[in-house]
């Protein structure tokens, strides 16, 4: 609790823990302000130490803090401008993230969705065996006799892609 004394003249008088609290030090700089002499003291009735302190040093009211000096205040009110409009750039920024955030998981969730589709169009790959008709096409091609003997299939049976190739394009290119 302070007791106010002497407020005409721009002096509070305070307790030890209050001037702490209102210049924004600690206890202990009070103690050695007082023993440098640099702060006034008094013992009270009630044996607590008053410290009498100066309205301009008090840091917990803004009315002391009075710059009076237009172009600070003109600066101070301008870099306050700033804050602001940087707060709202930084407050949009954040919208725009989250949008972002919900885009991406959106395509995402998509992709995901089109990758199970296409696997499940896909035919499963077949097993490692010759493909159909390589035996027959080569038995053909020896009845022939010598001037076609190179290999050739059935024209019912369709030749059978290698098994690089039978893999859709976008598994060669991805490894799955």
């Amino acid at each position: 609790m302070s007791i106010d004394a002497g407020q005409d003249n721009g002096t509070l008088r305070v307790t030890i823990r209050e001037a702490a609290a209102r210049l924004g030090v600690t206890e202990a700089a009070i103690r050695k302000r007082i023993q440098r002499g640099s702060l006034d003291k008094e013992r009270g009735s009630d044996g607590r130490v008053y410290v009498y302190l100066d309205l301009s040093q008090d840091m917990s009211h803004s009315e002391s803090q009075v710059h009076g000096n237009p172009l600070v205040e003109e600066l101070v009110e301008e870099l306050r401008d700033r804050v602001a409009f940087l707060e709202r750039m930084l407050e949009r920024r954040g919208i725009e993230s989250e949008r972002y955030q919900q885009i991406v998981a959106g395509l995402t969730q998509t992709n995901n969705q089109l990758a199970t589709q296409l696997r499940e169009l896909e035919p499963p790959p077949a097993e490692a065996a010759p493909p159909k008709g390589t035996a027959e096409a080569l038995t053909v091609a020896s009845e022939e006799g010598p001037a076609r003997a190179e290999p050739r299939l059935n024209a019912e049976e369709p030749q059978e892609p290698a098994q690089e190739e039978r893999r859709s394009w976008w598994r060669r290119m991805f490894g799955s």
